[in-house]
């Protein structure tokens, strides 16, 4: 570990997205302490990315040395992780990996830090997967009805904003917007159909079983952070043309009845969560963007069961259905790692 900081870390894909975001956290919670290097591919080598107040140059990952680097945070693609993730722990790196590479490899933990951060505590190096931003944000506002009533099932349909497929989609987003108002048709490149004023009901491409590998992707990954493979997830994914922020409508069965208003209470509590008044509606633009919390509203029993309800959930993916992620899970082991080392000097 360096002398003059107390933590090293490696940020792949340092110029998209949520490379920007990740940048941006770290530099709020570690600054001087941490020392940071910004990595991205050989396109994008000597561009400058913001650290907070500092400017930071772009090095190559295909030629960097991990040796020394504490943590390494992947946001990159899997392609990516996949060749260079093993390289960054061979050198003694832990890598938080944003990617879906690893995110159903059960040597590998899938961790979000308000749902299953006690897995943690037994950490002994190597990779921590980030579960999928749409399944992130549900799970934060699903655990603590999953701990008081146990879930057995979920139908959640989403509405994903383009930041989740990188920064070429919200500049598409902008340009078929600008050209609609000239009368103008629109091209699509990043998506197979106009997202400019249209919806789009399909994320990244269909499987065999006719879900989509985004849909799928939430069915896994909530029984695997939620330690239980039976409960059963009915998901469609849906991109709409907004910039950032996703939101959900999630419908929840559940084991137990469900008592009245104590459950509002339980999601009010919970950590990671903030739950609307009655009268005020959670959207992307006006609670999620470049805010941490899971934002929870329009919670509501089903009609006609006692084991049911209905809730509104909406967060900022690049912050906590990625970046915020990555962070809190880097300072949980930075903070024991820290810890332990001043115990024993």
């Amino acid at each position: 570990m360096s002398q003059a900081h107390e933590i090293t870390i490696a940020v792949v894909g340092a110029t998209g997205a949520v490379g920007e975001v990740a940048l941006e956290i770290l530099a709020a919670q570690w600054g001087k302490r941490a020392k940071v290097h910004a990595l991205a591919s050989e396109q994008s080598v000597g561009r400058e990315v913001s650290y907070g107040r500092q400017s930071l140059v772009v090095d190559d990952l295909a030629g960097f040395d991990f040796t020394g680097c504490d943590y390494a945070i992947f946001s990159a693609g899997a392609e990516v992780s996949k060749v260079h993730a093993p390289r960054a722990v061979e050198a003694g790196a832990v890598v938080i990996d944003n990617t879906s590479y690893f995110r159903q490899d059960k040597s590998i933990p899938l961790v979000v830090p308000e749902v299953n951060g006690e897995v943690l505590a037994n950490f002994a190096g190597g990779i921590i997967a980030n579960p999928n931003c749409s399944t992130i944000q549900m799970a934060v506002a699903l655990a603590p009805i999953h701990q008081a009533y146990g879930i057995d099932s979920i139908v959640v349909s989403t509405y994903q904003s383009v930041s989740g497929a990188g920064k070429a989609a919200m500049e598409e987003l902008g340009r078929q917007a600008m050209g609609r108002f000239n009368f103008q048709e629109p091209k699509p490149s990043v998506f197979k159909q106009p997202i400019g004023f249209n919806v789009i009901p399909l994320i990244d491409a269909l499987e065999d079983n006719g879900f989509s590998k985004e849909e799928m992707k939430m069915v896994n990954e909530t029984r695997r952070l939620f330690d239980d493979e039976t409960i059963s997830v009915h998901a469609t994914a849906v991109r709409v043309p907004v910039f950032t922020g996703h939101a959900e409508s999630v419908f929840v069965q559940t084991h137990r009845p469900i008592e009245w208003p104590k459950v509002k209470a339980l999601i009010a509590e919970a950590e990671g969560v903030s739950l609307c008044k009655d009268d005020e509606m959670a959207t992307p633009l006006t609670h999620a963007v470049d805010q941490d919390p899971v934002w929870v509203s329009r919670v509501r029993p089903a009609l006609d069961q006692d084991n049911g309800l209905h809730l509104w959930v909406v967060a900022d993916n690049l912050r906590k259905g990625a970046a915020l992620n990555a962070v809190q899970i880097l300072t949980l082991l930075a903070n024991a790692r820290l810890a332990s080392d001043a115990t024993r000097h």
